[in-house]
């Protein structure tokens, strides 16, 4: 009698809520398909380090069929050679291909597990390390901005848009921003607002504006040397912690 009143007792003295804590090492394989262009003179100049520019496409250009990729910016302009006083693109382009079934804003541990690689494999200026997106890569690039804030030296993110909630990872990253006044597939306002949550957090991005341009801002913004000039010109600034520079800089 006096064991099972002891049980009750220890029973009604246990709390409605215990805070408990749970840990897990979870892995995951990714995989992405991608177009690589190397700088002319790439391969006459082993000790030099260059700069990276990761190109993300809009929706159409998903699936398993490299050649869709090659439709639209980056690609475009590599292989026409289209750019004045950039007809050889003087970095390292990157240009991956989305799933069918995703979209960038879903994938930024696969594009982070991506500039890895390439890092590993490839001279890369850790400080010049740039990302640019065109419709669901310009929503791409926010996202992976946001992701990995530390990494990246400026974005360029064309008819596109983001999270509001991200502007205060991303403000001290220099930003110029695209978009068609007309735009019927992504509002003008998707780029306004997140240039507008920028400058709540000290930044001022560049923001350019098509008056006459509807979804297709990207082809003049891709074929204008001035977009290369300035985003050539910014460096990553140091990290005060020193975690910008990542553990992979140790293994070169």
């Amino acid at each position: 009698m006096a064991a099972r009143k002891s049980a009750r007792s220890a029973r009604s003295a246990r709390p409605a809520l215990e805070e408990r804590t749970f840990k897990k090492r979870v892995t995951r394989q990714v995989s992405l398909r991608y177009l690589l262009g190397l700088p002319k003179g790439y391969d006459r100049a082993p000790s030099k380090r260059w700069p990276l520019v990761l190109f993300l496409h809009g929706a159409g250009e998903r699936g398993d069929d490299l050649t869709l990729v090659r439709k639209h910016g980056l690609p475009r302009v590599a292989e026409e050679r289209r750019v004045p006083g950039f007809e050889d693109l003087p970095f390292i382009a990157v240009s991956p291909q989305c799933p069918a079934d995703s979209w960038w804003t879903r994938e930024t541990l696969a594009l982070s597990a991506l500039l890895d690689e390439i890092e590993t494999h490839y001279r890369v200026d850790p400080d010049r390390i740039y990302v640019t997106g065109l419709s669901m890569g310009g929503f791409g690039t926010f996202a992976l901005a946001a992701a990995e804030p530390l990494r990246f030296a400026a974005i360029v993110p064309i008819c596109g848009g983001g999270s509001r909630t991200d502007a205060r990872r991303i403000a001290h990253i220099p930003i110029w921003v695209f978009h068609g006044a007309k735009d019927s597939t992504v509002p003008l306002r998707s780029s306004a607002e997140m240039v507008e949550a920028l400058g709540h957090f000290g930044a001022s991005p560049r923001f350019t504006v098509y008056p006459d341009a509807t979804h297709d801002s990207w082809t003049q913004t891709y074929d204008n040397p001035d977009l290369y000039r300035w985003l050539l010109s910014n460096s990553r600034p140091p990290s005060p912690s020193g975690r910008g520079r990542r553990a992979r800089a140790a293994r070169r």
